[in-house]
């Protein structure tokens, strides 16, 4: 794929002369039109999607039940605030939030814009009905770049540097993390963080256990089976609250409904957005009906949570996840991507470990024969996927893990042809 040409190129000239230099994108050339899982640039040049917008076109850009819903809800209102002038699709959003996530206990629903909004609002109804203030994340994790999940989040360069100060009575864990860790057990795992919040905090004090069941951010990180549990239970026993940030594992992204769902916990709150409504702005906050429903009267709420056309959008797609069954369409991608990652992880030795689950894949690049984290060769891979027509995404707290988030509606030709742009990009950038 020749670099950026024509079009792209002018509007890369415009939007340096327009839009702020903190606002980064991964490659130069300009979208034109997305369906399945491609994306094709205003010069004619088609990119296999693995990013999905980050996790969030699941359902596939422009999927014919969203653009319908969409068309169909702007031309009968586009705006009242649910606050000022409700109307039937918010409702019907929390139900469906109700119906899907994990626990089968009475729950209510809130909606928001995006990611940040709902983990900030769910450590906002953690404290109000805890009447406590402690808020333990743990290493690695991502939440977001509003003050509050700033302070939540791990990583400082590029989401915290000289943003501060930030929100106090954040604590922060070690994750169960079993390529860095020595191969802790979950339990034993669960135990240490467990050790830290009562040594650091005290049981008393903590309003929220707030932890992404699969990192996003952090590196695709899986904790070993049984952590997630045990934290979930000390959290009961602690008079805590448990919120599992699904942001980024949510609807059908991990072959379940929540990534919660693999070990049985469930969450007293759950926080979601991105893939829930097909590439348009809206998250949400559900949980125990007795959390939810101890905030007063107007004190949930924005202008523009839970926007009409956005909630008829997340009603179409969660009504495409159903009909494509896209829980077994994550499984069937991770059935056909792990054997290819695992076969070049073999004659590969920088590539450390291939992990994730259903289609939140990712492989962790290091220099061979150690754990010392490889942000140069990683950063060069991605750029030599992208030259060649692939769009994968970094991440990490190192900078040194390639992952891998496909729409769930991603043709077995397209996987296989970025998977061969992934090999030849990891081989010409091979250590040595």
């Amino acid at each position: 794929m020749a670099e950026v040409t024509q079009r792209s190129e002018e509007l890369h000239k415009r939007r340096h002369a327009a839009v702020a230099r903190g606002v980064t994108s991964m490659v130069s050339s300009y979208v034109d039109h997305a369906s399945g899982g491609s994306l094709h640039d205003v010069d004619g040049r088609e990119w296999i999607d693995f990013g999905s917008g980050i996790a969030v076109t699941s359902v596939g850009n422009a999927a014919p039940r969203v653009v319908a819903a969409v068309r169909e809800q702007a031309k009968r209102f586009t705006h009242t605030c649910f606050m000022v002038a409700p109307y039937e699709s918010y409702v019907a959003v929390c139900e469906q939030l109700a119906a899907l996530t994990p626990g089968t206990f009475d729950k209510r629903a809130a909606l928001f814009n995006s990611g940040a909004e709902a983990v900030e609002n769910a450590v906002k109804v953690a404290r109000h009905a805890t009447g406590r203030q402690a808020v333990v994340v743990f290493d690695h994790a991502y939440h977001g770049r509003t003050n509050l999940t700033m302070a939540l989040t791990a990583k400082s360069m590029p989401y915290k540097h000289r943003f501060g100060p930030f929100a106090p009575e954040v604590y922060r864990a070690p994750m169960s993390y079993p390529l860095r860790d020595g191969g802790l057990a979950g339990a034993e795992a669960a135990a240490r963080a467990i050790d830290v919040i009562e040594k650091q905090v005290g049981a008393a004090n903590v309003a929220a256990v707030l932890i992404e069941p699969i990192q996003g951010e952090g590196g695709f990180v899986v904790p070993a089976p049984g952590f997630l549990p045990a934290l979930a239970g000390w959290a009961r026993e602690a008079g805590a609250v448990f919120i599992a940030d699904e942001v980024q594992t949510g609807f059908c992204r991990t072959g379940s409904w929540f990534a919660c769902d693999d070990e049985g916990v469930q969450p007293d709150l759950v926080t979601t957005a991105k893939g829930m409504a097909g590439g348009l702005p809206l998250a949400g906050v559900v949980g125990r009906a007795e959390l939810m429903d101890a905030v007063h009267p107007g004190g949930l709420g924005g202008t523009y949570g839970g926007n009409p056309i956005a909630c008829a959008a997340g009603l179409a797609a969660i009504e495409t996840m159903r009909e494509l069954d896209l829980n077994a369409a994550a499984r069937r991608i991770e059935a056909l991507f792990v054997p290819r990652l695992t076969a070049l992880a073999a004659d590969d030795p920088g590539i450390a470990e291939v992990r994730g689950r259903g289609a939140m894949l990712a492989i962790e690049l290091v220099k061979p024969g150690s754990l010392e984290p490889d942000p140069l060769r990683t950063a060069a891979v991605a750029r030599a996927c992208h030259t060649a027509g692939l769009l994968v995404l970094t991440c990490g707290t190192y900078g040194n893990v390639l992952r891998f988030l496909p729409p769930l509606v991603i043709s077995d030709d397209e996987m296989s042809r970025g998977l061969d742009i992934l090999a030849a990009s990891l081989l010409a950038q091979l250590p040595g």
